[in-house]
């Protein structure tokens, strides 16, 4: 179980283990409940499949000595794509191969670009748009689903479906998922900048969310932001008021009636936040009634 703090840090000092590949989340875990000896060994770290902060990159080099690196993959990509190369590995003479808040540059064979959210238009370089990979590590294709495969493999790039952009030196900036955007009134409005700034209205940390936004079917705008969370009794129209001095746009503004609370953060085996299951959760508290058409 990765999520037993103490039994992984068992499992790493007892066979001298020195590389550790785990999430974020898990990370977290560890920094919480596994001793700074049990991971002595370790020489490299790397964070994938969700965002690698700097809270806990910091919080993990502290405590264990060695600091996890971001590094970014899909199953159906074999499943590594890039990575940020860590000192002890890096190649004298070498071109820098690691800088933080990236998730590095694709290995060798793999190719990365960027187009626009329907794919059509390849972008220059330090623009946002739909990241594609190309490579022999792209799968043939979804058993017995060529439906699925023509809708994310095209002339052997694989669409990723992460919103990223790419700098001059090949190094990858995952910004969202394409998933967590809602086209409101003709606009992509983006969930995780709406979330981010919430949640640090509310003093929430990095990694410990304090609320998670989604969205719901709505007849006139086409869809509609909701805002489910953890915290009791919140002041809803303060954090609209707050959202707007922070110069979000009023489209991006969940409205009043827009929040829901919620017991607890739906999550994955990874760890990660179950953003399926929240749509669902939203579905299920905004769309039986007629706050859907507000």
């Amino acid at each position: 179980n990765p999520l037993d703090a103490k039994v992984v840090g068992k499992l790493a000092r007892d066979n001298h283990a020195t590389v550790l590949m785990a999430t974020p989340t898990f990370l977290r875990t560890y920094i919480r409940g596994t001793e700074p000896d049990a991971l002595s060994t370790l020489e490299v770290v790397f964070g994938a499949a969700e965002k690698l902060t700097l809270d806990v990159t910091d919080a993990f080099e502290t405590k264990f000595g060695v600091r996890p690196h971001e590094a970014y993959g899909a199953t159906e990509l074999s499943p590594l794509v890039a990575a940020n190369v860590p000192p002890t590995r890096h190649v004298p003479g070498k071109a820098v191969d690691a800088r933080e808040g990236t998730v590095g540059k694709p290995i060798l064979g793999c190719t990365a670009k960027i187009t626009d959210r329907e794919g059509a238009h390849e972008l220059p370089l330090g623009e946002e748009g739909l990241l594609w990979i190309k490579g022999p590590n792209v799968m043939q294709g979804y058993l017995d689903r060529e439906d699925l495969t023509r809708q994310v493999v095209c002339d052997g790039w694989y669409r990723t479906g992460d919103i990223a952009k790419l700098d001059a030196d090949g190094f990858i900036t995952i910004t969202g998922r394409q998933s967590r955007f809602s086209k409101i009134g003709g606009e992509m409005v983006p969930h995780m900048i709406i979330e981010d700034s919430i949640n640090k209205i509310l003093g929430a940390t990095d990694g410990d969310p304090l609320v998670v936004v989604t969205s719901v079917p709505h007849s006139k705008k086409g869809e509609r932001l909701i805002v489910l969370s953890l915290q009791r009794s919140i002041d809803v129209k303060k954090i609209c008021r707050e959202l707007t001095h922070m110069g979000l746009p009023n489209l991006w503004i969940p409205s009043v009636e827009s929040f829901a609370e919620i017991e607890e953060l739906p999550v994955l085996g990874s760890g990660k936040i179950d953003l399926r299951k929240i749509n669902e959760i939203a579905k299920e508290k905004f769309c039986d009634n007629s706050r859907t058409q507000e």
